[in-house]
This record gives structure tokens, sequence and C-alpha cells, in this order.
């Protein structure tokens, strides 16, 4: 497998495009061509490299949506590209694995987004919950914020502080809602830790759903038994357990008080959440081992 890299983000952010132009002359044969770009960027440089070489990862949220109409809202932007929209598989192998498969166009999925899905996903495919009304409080690394510099993003904004942002309109909400076929509130919280994501998420059952704890916990087993980067645990998840690592670490719990179910996932947002899930998405769509190049295993315990 050969791959490389075209433009770095940085690079495409001040508009240096020249690297651009002479390099995508030179890329066919390729296996595979991974775009860590903004979000227009990748979607200028898609549709010259789809056809032209193997497979291409996109990173940006460019190919995310299957909906075009969306992109003005949530992204700033219009979508100018509907069929290659529709032709681009969505990079979640635990939920998209067949499609995967030969894919040449692969939208990897943001990082609240993995985790909220993998945390809520079973439970709603099983019809334990309401489809309305679903709340995803999720917390997450500085580096989510990306390395451009920002003033609410340097060390000592961040430091001895735990921040709300993104109230009500986060990009995210309509990616997760797509994936979940249902109505989400998400809330996301800028954490002082260098990375990692943990997705606490509410629900109401579904109505005449019988539920405890342990029947929400065999539901989530049955459907990640085999998969080999969702571990579904007893205790409370936790984002060192998997940092470092393309592990995502999975629980549940009913509260017959309140009549609440809480799923809760944990992930490294720059490994599972991106880079890791990236290349897990490219080794299915070239036929590799799933697991290639991707420690199972967090730094701690």
């Amino acid at each position: 497998m050969r791959t490389i890299e075209l433009l770095s983000p940085a690079a495409a952010a001040a508009g240096n495009t020249v690297p651009l132009a002479k390099g995508v002359a030179s890329l066919d044969g390729l296996d595979v061509v991974f775009l860590g770009l903004p979000h227009q960027a990748s979607m200028a440089l898609a549709p010259r490299l789809v056809g032209q070489v193997g497979c291409v990862v996109d990173l940006s949220a460019a190919y995310r949506l299957r909906d075009a109409s969306l992109y003005p809202r949530w992204y700033g932007f219009e979508h100018d590209q509907p069929e290659l929209l529709a032709a681009a598989v969505y990079g979640l192998p635990e939920r998209h694995r067949e499609a995967l498969a030969g894919a040449r166009l692969v939208a990897t999925p943001g990082c609240y987004v993995t985790a909220a899905t993998l945390a809520l996903a079973p439970l709603l495919d099983a019809g334990l919950l309401h489809r309305r009304g679903l709340i995803v409080d999720a917390a997450s690394g500085v580096s989510g914020a990306g390395r451009a510099p920002k003033p609410d993003t340097t060390f000592c904004a961040v430091d001895e502080d735990f921040t709300a942002y993104g109230l009500l309109d986060h990009r995210h909400t309509p990616e997760i809602e797509q994936n979940l076929d249902a109505q989400i509130l998400f809330t996301p919280h800028l954490a002082p830790m260098n990375r990692g994501i943990l997705a606490t998420c509410y629900a109401r059952p579904a109505d005449g759903a019988e539920l405890s704890t342990a029947s929400l916990l065999a539901t989530l087993r049955d459907a990640y038994a085999g998969e080999p980067f969702v571990v579904v645990i007893d205790g409370s998840p936790s984002t060192k357990a998997t940092l470092g690592s393309n592990a995502v670490h999975v629980t549940a719990r009913y509260d017959s008080r309140t009549g609440t179910v809480i799923a809760i996932a944990a992930l490294d947002n720059l490994t599972k959440g991106a880079s890791g899930g990236a290349l897990q998405s490219a080794n299915i769509a070239l036929g590799l081992d799933e697991t290639l190049g991707l420690p199972l295993v967090g730094v701690a315990p």
C-alpha cells in the first residue's frame, strides 16, 4: 500500500494550493489517499481523485451528511456535488462494514459522533428507546479543537476550566441525528486534557419496553460481539483507558427511579475519533485486515 500527503491543513488554510495542483497529476495508481484538509478544500479536491486512486478517505465533514441542504445551515457553505455525496460511504465500520468494502470515497465520522452513535445505536436498533428527546452530553480534550491558535484553547485558558460550547448549534448535531434516526439535543464540553472523548447519553425507554441494566448491557454485548475495537464494560468508561488506542469502551444503565436510560462511551478523539477510524475504514475498503496498524489497548491501567 502506498500513500501520499498532498498538503497539510495549515498550508491549505493559508491558501497554498500549488502543491495540490502539481500533486494530483502524479497520483495515478495510488491505493489510498487520506485528505486531512478543511471541509471546502476536501470538497474541491475529492472529485479529482475519486476514480483516479483506489480509495479516497476524507477526514473533513465534506461528505458526511447525506442531505446537501444541511450544509449551508451547519457548515456555512453550499454543497454542489450531490452525486458524489450520495456515493460516499460513511466510515464507521461498526455500522457500515459491508458498504466500506471496495469503497472509492469514505467520509470519516466526527469524533463526538462516533462516541454517541456507538453508545446509543444498538439500543435504538433493538427498539428499546424513544427516538425523540435524546440527550448527548459529551466532553472532549483540547486536541479536538484542532491545532490552529485560538484564544480560548491556549493552556492558560483551558487549564483548571471546564466549559460547554456550541450550545444548540454544534455542527455534529445533524450527523448524530442522521446516524441514529432520532432527535438529539447535543451539548459538547471542553475538558482540560490533551485528548479523549467521554459521551454520556440519556434517553427514555420506548413504550412498553421492560428494561434493566442487565438487559441493556446484554443488548450492547450482542450488538458488538466480534467487533475488534468496541468493548462493553460493566464499569464506567474512562478516557485514559482508551488513550492512544482505536478502542471504544461502552456501557449502559437503567435508572428505574427516574425511568431513564444512560449510555456512555469513551474513546480517543485522535485515533478512533479521527485518524484511527480513517485507517480502519481504509483497511476494509482495500481488503486488508481491519485491525492492521491500529492499537487495541490504551495506556492505562
